[in-house]
This record gives C-alpha cells, structure tokens and sequence, in this order.
C-alpha cells in the first residue's frame, strides 16, 4: 500500500509542477491556489509514505517520478523540445527508480 501512496505522491508532484509554471510566477490566481493545495496532497502522501518505507528510497523515487512525469509533460503539453540528450536523461531516472525499487524491502 505505501508503494502505491508513494506512486499517487509523485503524480501530484507532476500536477503541482505544472501549475506552478501556468501560475506564472505566481501572478495567476486559480493556478497559484492549485499547486499549493496539490503541493501538501503530495508531501502529505509523501510523509505517509515514509511510515513504512525507508527515506532514501520514499524520496528518491517520488523526486524521479515527478522529474520524469514533469519532463512529459513539458514535451507533451508544453510544446518542449525532446531531443536525444534529454531522453537518455530520463530513461537513466527511469533505470533508477527501478534500481530504486528492486533493492528495497
């Protein structure tokens, strides 16, 4: 159960980030209020999270989830560039979170 409270965290991770950036700098009300009430749904789940799983392991993988659910975003939403260098760059925080995940408990 907290692998899957962990998974939900990162996803809510990806969600406030957006907002953040459509917030644009915190100018826009309604973006503004959003990623900071999915920013505490994410270290609320985060926390719980950590109750069963180790720190290094909680953090490591919620921060990855939410750096490569970012990057998808950036390209698939936000029209960013997908270039070789910067997939590779997500397949290695994808091949860590695996890592991640295969050598905890």
């Amino acid at each position: 159960m907290a692998w899957l409270v962990l998974i939900v965290a990162g996803l809510l991770e990806v969600v406030w980030a957006y907002f953040m950036k459509v917030s644009d700098g915190f100018t826009k009300l309604t973006p503004s209020i959003l990623t900071i009430v999915f920013m505490i749904a994410s270290f609320a789940l985060l926390s719980h999270a950590m109750k069963t799983l180790p720190l290094g392991t909680a953090y490591t993988v919620w921060t990855g989830i939410g750096a490569v659910g970012s990057f998808m975003v950036g390209i698939f939403i936000l029209g960013e560039p997908a270039n070789a260098m910067r997939m590779i760059a997500a397949v290695l925080i994808i091949s860590g979170l695996v890592l991640m995940k295969l050598s905890s408990t």
